[in-house]
């Protein structure tokens, strides 16, 4: 019999990689077909202490005893049938008792569910009180789920210890192979949680930013604590319009990352990430080597497929922590804010008219201590672009990311606060999707309304989008064109005087620069407003390959989109939107 090491099933070797990582080498193993992959490469690893027990209601409990007596997380290994039915009742004691199992179920891959496929138990919900978590270990065959194993696994250990501790279940998908030849284990990467009471690492040497998705409101006290971090290290912070941070080292980073040749963001080593989701598809792609994730919900969020720590913990204690009081450093704030100037100086006078040309005529026009929200998603990355006079507060409906509720959304901050002005510019998909909230008798003469009504979805065919591939095809079922009037001159006309709006429509350069002035003044109106603004898609998308190539690049003209849109696409739908993208690249 040949020599047995570790199996060939890359999800396999994942796995053990990281128990060795994370210093889990207990393991009560029991008798069974689907996790041989699993045992006989622990079985290889001189690293691991393994027990037997052919009960696994048994081996549950000696796991119990054993992690209850050294302290010690103790992993538990069995097959896919009612096999792991029977951890139960133990992992019930370990989840009360707060002991650190690790149940290591096999099966023969989640699709198999409801299928009358033998030896297949059904775990895609298990008991509340049996685990602190349980994930879903893929079988590996990309880097895509590669780097889904690799979250899962690290999320499950770091439950044993969360919280005070607990069992975790890491249900893993086995292949059947009968290769164990690989001689080494990958290097995997870990992913750590840090707490107030933990040490903390040393931030590593080079450059350092912070990016910010969506947030609330901030505290001058974080405000001041992310300026004081930024100081220290020579730091920026990259903002979109909902990311809420207002500070000295605010870089409104989209404009500057949409270009793909980049310098001024380029080469960044550690980035902290704060916030949630983020509607900036360019400043996400910019890549780094390493991501800290500081959130007081303490979730391994890994977003930028490059996590490293997380810190639970407020993140005003975190910038706190590595700052120096003396700090005065701006050399890359300097670099950014004179690129980012630099680079707006290109835009063309011939810009389209369009959302990009309407954003950088607007951007500037918001009152000061105004209300902005932002519809999804042409909107929000063509306002993206510009930056706001002070006390702006902006916000979008990112969370969901739905075309849904922003007409609501705005005036629900309208009503809260009745004393600003409150702007919304919203696409004609999204308008008329809420249109019924118009007619709310709340609503308040502060609220004001930009429709930009080019009669579709337009995102969908805009340029670099996977729709644009398909032409006027897309029109009909894609971009959904053609509805609500088909920008007729009279329906929002009609509609909201009836309901008491003051209505303003432009459909050039110059009516909408004559009616921005009256949209945008700072005193209060006798009426809310709503602001037609009727646009075309061909130059919607003309507008938006100028922005997306202004500067000059190592790339051709084309490859800053192609990377945008490979970002994107790989945001949205992971690898196979990148596949996707080159299939039609190669078209």
């Amino acid at each position: 019999m040949s020599e047995k090491h570790y199996s060939s099933e890359r999800g396999a070797q994942i796995l053990i990689a990281l128990m060795k990582a994370h210093g889990i080498k207990r393991v009560i193993a029991s008798p069974g077909t689907t996790n041989l992959s699993v045992v006989g490469s622990l079985m290889s690893d001189p690293f691991f202490e393994i027990y037997s027990a052919a009960d696994e209601r048994s081996a549950c409990y000696i796991a119990c005893g054993m992690a209850a007596e050294s302290g010690e997380p103790v992993a538990i290994s069995c097959t896919g049938a009612t096999a792991s039915r029977n951890y139960m009742p133990g992992l019930t004691e370990a989840y009360y008792r707060k002991l650190p199992i690790l149940a290591i179920p096999a099966n023969s891959g989640a699709y198999n569910a409801g299928n009358l496929v033998a030896q297949f138990i059904d775990r895609r919900t298990e008991p509340n009180d049996v685990a602190m978590v349980h994930v879903d270990v893929p079988a590996v065959h990309d880097e895509y789920t590669a780097w889904a194993a690799n979250v899962a696994i690290n999320t499950a250990i770091l439950a044993l210890k969360r919280n005070g501790g607990g069992p975790a279940i890491i249900n893993y998908s086995n292949e059947y192979s009968a290769d164990y030849s690989v001689k080494e284990l990958p290097h995997e990467r870990v992913i750590d949680r840090i707490t107030r009471d933990d040490a903390f690492p040393e931030l590593p040497q080079g450059r350092t930013a912070i990016f910010i998705g969506s947030h609330k409101t901030m505290s001058p006290k974080l405000t001041e604590a992310i300026d004081s971090f930024c100081a220290t290290h020579d730091a920026v912070v990259m903002c979109d319009t909902t990311s809420g941070y207002y500070g000295k080292y605010r870089v409104n980073s989209s404009l500057i990352a949409a270009q793909g040749g980049h310098t001024s963001l380029r080469d960044i080593n550690t980035l902290i990430h704060i916030g949630e989701i983020s509607g900036d598809y360019y400043t996400i792609g910019i890549g780094c080597k390493t991501v800290w994730r500081v959130s007081e919900d303490g979730e391994i969020r890994d977003f930028f497929h490059k996590l490293r720590y997380v810190f639970e913990m407020p993140e005003a204690d975190f910038f706190r922590h590595y700052s120096k009081k003396d700090g005065a450093k701006d050399e890359m704030l300097r670099q950014c804010l004179a690129e980012e100037a630099e680079i707006e100086a290109m835009i063309p006078d011939s810009l389209p008219f369009s959302n990009p040309w309407i954003a950088w005529q607007s951007a500037k026009m918001l009152p000061t201590n105004s209300i902005l929200h932002l519809g999804i998603l042409n909107s929000l990355r063509s306002w993206n672009f510009f930056n706001f006079p002070a006390g702006v507060e902006t916000s979008c409906n990112v969370g969901g990311f739905g075309i849904d509720g922003i007409l609501s959304a705005i005036i629900g901050a309208s009503l809260a606060s009745p004393d600003k002005l409150c702007f919304c510019v919203v696409g004609d998909l999204a308008f008329f999707y809420d249109l019924n909230s118009l007619g709310n008798r709340h609503v308040g003469r502060n609220l004001r309304i930009m429709l930009i009504n080019n009669g579709r979805g337009t995102e969908f065919t805009n340029y670099g989008h996977l729709g644009h591939a398909f032409g006027k095809d897309a029109d009909p079922y894609i971009a959904a064109a053609g509805h609500y009037g088909n920008k007729s001159q009279k329906l929002i006309r009609d509609y909201s005087t009836d309901l008491g709006y003051e209505y303003l429509s432009a459909s050039t350069k110059e009516e909408y620069l004559e009616k921005a002035a009256v949209f945008f003044s700072p005193e209060q109106r006798p009426h809310p407003m709503v602001f037609e603004v009727f646009t075309d898609s061909k130059d919607e998308s003309d507008a938006l390959e100028i922005i997306l190539n202004l500067k000059p690049h190592e790339q051709s003209a084309s490859g800053s989109v192609r990377l945008a849109v490979k970002g994107i696409a790989g945001q949205i739908l992971g690898e196979k939107g990148k596949k996707i993208v080159r299939i039609l690249r190669e078209k």
